[in-house]
């Protein structure tokens, strides 16, 4: 819809001069460009449309079109005037834009942007200066790509005796550095040193490598190669879907299991069942028999346990009670192996943290600065390892008591069942 212009005339009448005073209102303005509220999201390579559409749906092939960056110097994206695109844009959008030439007509102002890139990202501008209306689009732009994995192997070096502490270097089949972790170095009573070495390597064209130990200042070089075959790296990616195999497996197999001791169960209480009821119906009928044949002349009780569904079910319960009960004190007894094993490792810890201390002590009188620095990471370490470790045994002496707890509450509960079964029923009859 174009302008609309209205126009009224006011006579003005001074002296012998009239004066026509023409009043112009205009009705302009009604136009506006329509663009989405939320920002475009494009990922880097890919092309997109930032869409801009003028309302009502105006031609716009006559109309001069500018898409600008305000946060770019030139600003300008893409100018289009008459249906043409104009140069001299910022240069690195050049050959990326286009419009919808064969849409300008319906009002589609779009921009059409191709080969995205990360610096794409940010506000674009669309400006009509004949009708001066505009809109903002955000373009967001982000990068993704599939994740790469690659099997890999920790290798570990080992070296004692040496004199001054040495350093440890990893080398691959082509004499390239590897980086691995920190070099960790005890001294012993003798002086000597141990050095050991940690480093996870890839499966490579040679897959050879060479831990080298060296001295610079005695000069001493000592070096072993190592080579990890192919297979070594499949029985790795393997290892993880074997277990998980062998896991389902045992869950398959406990289920059944369980499965087969509920029908056995079954089976053993509706057996015991009727054979109860066999046995009470002979038992009756020899009582009729024996009530013909004579006279009772006073009263005669007779006792008889019965086997009632209630006892079969009780000794299930026991048994299944005594099952959890020794299972319970299976974890018992691991649980306390595990403990006196955490207890041992924390005194060897605890060892080992009083001999660096000491160490460090002798090597502060030597004025070792190096060493000493090296001493108090060890000791760091150390330390570390000791207050992981005693953490660790509250927390296993914490669940000890827990359990010992549960089995003294387990039997408490067992004791008051079997104060509580109730005793053989007993039949007594009366002949007069």
């Amino acid at each position: 819809m174009l302008p609309v212009t209205l126009s009224r005339s006011l006579n003005f009448q001074f002296g012998a001069f009239t004066v026509l005073v023409v009043l112009i209102h205009s009705c302009g303005g009604q136009h506006h460009v329509s663009c989405p509220s939320e920002a475009i999201v494009a990922t880097v390579g890919e092309d997109i449309i930032l869409p801009a559409y003028l309302e009502p749906a105006t031609n716009a092939l006559r109309k001069t079109i500018e898409w600008t960056r305000p946060d770019l110097s030139p600003r300008y994206v893409h100018v289009q005037r008459q249906g043409v695109k104009l140069t001299g844009n910022h240069p690195s959008y050049e050959g990326r834009t286009s419009a919808f030439s064969d849409e300008l007509k319906l009002g589609n102002i779009s921009l059409k942007l191709s080969r995205v890139r990360i610096s794409d990202e940010g506000p674009y501008r669309c400006f009509l200066p004949e009708m001066r209306i505009s809109c903002i689009v955000q373009l967001v732009v982000g990068a993704a790509s599939s994740p790469d994995v690659h099997m890999t192997v920790d290798l570990q070096c080992n070296s004692t005796g040496w004199y001054p502490e040495p350093e440890v270097f990893w080398l691959d089949g082509e004499g390239n550095l590897l980086s691995a972790g920190r070099t960790e170095t005890v001294r012993g009573p003798d002086d000597l040193y141990t050095v050991s070495s940690r480093v996870t390597v890839e499966k490579r064209h040679s897959n050879s490598f060479t831990c080298r130990v060296q001295q610079n200042s005695t000069n001493q070089i000592r070096e072993t190669l190592i080579h990890v075959p192919d297979d070594f790296f499949d029985i790795q990616s393997s290892s993880s879907s074997t277990t998980i195999g062998l896991a389902a497996g045992l869950v398959v197999c406990i289920l059944v299991i369980l499965i087969l001791g509920f029908f056995v169960w079954k089976y053993r209480t509706k057996r015991s069942h009727r054979d109860q009821t066999i046995a009470g119906e002979n038992e009756n009928h020899s009582q009729s028999n024996r009530s013909e044949e004579r006279v009772v002349t006073g009263e005669e009780t007779e006792t008889q346990p019965l086997r009632t569904q209630e006892n079969v079910q009780m000794e299930v319960l026991n048994e299944e009670e005594q099952q959890r009960r020794e299972a319970a004190e299976k974890s018992l007894k691991t649980l306390k192996d595990e403990l006196e094993f955490k207890k041992t490792e924390l005194r060897k810890k605890e060892s080992e943290l009083q001999q660096l201390h000491e160490e460090k002590e002798r090597e502060e009188n030597l004025s070792q600065k190096k060493q000493l620095e090296n001493k108090n990471t060890e000791i760091e370490d150390k330390q570390t390892e000791v207050q992981q470790l005693q953490e660790e045994i509250q927390e296993m002496e914490n669940n000890l008591q827990t359990l010992i707890k549960d089995l003294e509450s387990n039997n408490l509960e067992r004791s008051g069942a079997a104060v509580g079964q109730p005793s053989s029923s007993t039949v007594e009859g009366n002949v007069n």
